[in-house]
């Protein structure tokens, strides 16, 4: 797979590939960077057994750094993607067809936005797109699927006539509010009021603490795995992540990190863990030993809000689902994943099903937007 002097090759992990050259492509989105995606193999969060096999495309010179890259992985399953194939699995399986392995291009367990094409240069796209397809036909991989792609990026993957899948998620946009209080001042008054209670009723008798870099200590780690391991096993029936995961990311990317903890008489009984873009916050994981009303709202959505402001970041982004945070001033907003597809009849039947999927996003997303709680007007 090569064009002119450059060549694309698989590397055998996102470690074996040098730190700052990564970086130097990924920007200053936390999970395409190389301190993320490397805590996840040196955790043991994937590798052998987990079903997430890393391999990312590289395009380079020879012996130069990469140009361009891919953070991809062979797939043996479709679990922790949250863009869910699993009625194509077995439709193709029916049908006699082998749906794994597949290419799986993103940031692991995580459904945020991001660059998935990693350039120095946009004319590099379409090669990497290509090297990605030829991957997968010299391998017998069912295809390759980019999953939550930034919009900036979604043209290369159509160039490529890549198949686009919508869905919806809810995000809270900063319109240059100074405070929380000038947030609230742009929703209706009923829903204001409805939020200052819940605040109010969330933090009553407890103490509501943000840490961050070198502020959050091992003991803070093993109060938080305890709540994730809680969610993890009600939402997933294992967590994805494994405790070293969360020692890495403290070590190598700590003043990226905001872990937000509810304290009951000094002790830990909840918490949240969120990442800090170069324009959003991006809220990952949640979980507590005591439930409080209301506490999942203050910690993951109100308590984020409060950052963002204060760090002038555009956007948060509270991770897939939950039509509940629309009441809590997130709004919904389309997000898309490409895919591409080996079989040319698989491939008809996918485009006729998104076709018809689409719209009825699109249909959901003008609903929702009509009913978030700010003034009309």
């Amino acid at each position: 797979m090569s064009e002119g002097e450059l060549a694309a090759r698989v590397a055998g992990s996102v470690g074996a590939i040098e730190k700052d050259a990564w970086n130097a492509l990924a920007g200053d989105n936390p999970f395409m960077r190389h301190e993320f995606l490397t805590a996840l193999e040196d955790s043991g969060s994937v590798g052998a057994g987990t079903g997430w096999q890393s391999a990312p495309v590289i395009i380079s010179s020879e012996n130069g750094p990469p140009l361009a890259a891919l953070p991809a992985y062979l797939k043996g399953h479709s679990q922790g993607e949250f863009v869910f194939d699993h009625a194509w699995a077995d439709a193709y399986e029916r049908a006699g067809g082998e749906y794994y392995p597949k290419l799986q291009i993103t940031a692991p367990f995580t459904p945020a936005t991001g660059p998935r094409l990693l350039l120095s240069d946009d004319s590099l796209a379409a090669p990497l797109l290509k090297a990605a397809e030829q991957l997968c036909l010299q391998n017998g991989f069912s295809g390759a699927h980019a999953t939550f792609i930034e919009p900036d990026q979604i043209r290369f993957f159509e160039a490529a006539g890549w198949l686009l899948r919508k869905d919806i998620q809810f995000h809270w946009m900063n319109r240059d509010y100074g405070s929380f209080d000038d947030f609230l001042a742009s929703l209706t008054s009923r829903k204001r009021k409805d939020l200052r209670k819940e605040r109010a009723a969330a933090q009553a008798g407890l103490e509501i603490v943000r840490l961050t870099g070198d502020d959050i200590r091992p003991e803070h780690w093993d109060a938080f795995w305890v709540f994730y391991q809680d969610t993890g096993a009600r939402k997933w029936g294992r967590p994805y992540l494994t405790r070293d995961a969360f020692d890495l990311f403290g070590e190598q990317m700590g003043e990226q990190l905001i872990l937000v903890l509810a304290l009951e008489d000094g002790n830990p009984i909840a918490g949240a863990l969120n990442f800090i873009g170069g324009e959003a916050l991006y809220g990952r994981y949640w979980g507590c030993t005591k439930d409080v009303r209301f506490l999942h709202f203050e910690l993951c959505y109100y308590q984020a809000i409060d950052a963002a402001i204060e760090l002038g970041l555009s956007r948060v982004e509270a991770g897939a689902q939950g039509g509940h945070k629309l009441a809590r001033g997130y709004e919904p907003v389309e997000t898309t994943s490409a895919h591409w597809i080996a079989d040319p009849g698989f491939r008809e039947a996918i485009a006729d099903f998104l076709e018809r999927e689409r719209k009825g996003v699109a249909a959901d997303r003008n609903y929702l937007g009509r009913r978030t709680p700010f003034k009309r007007g």
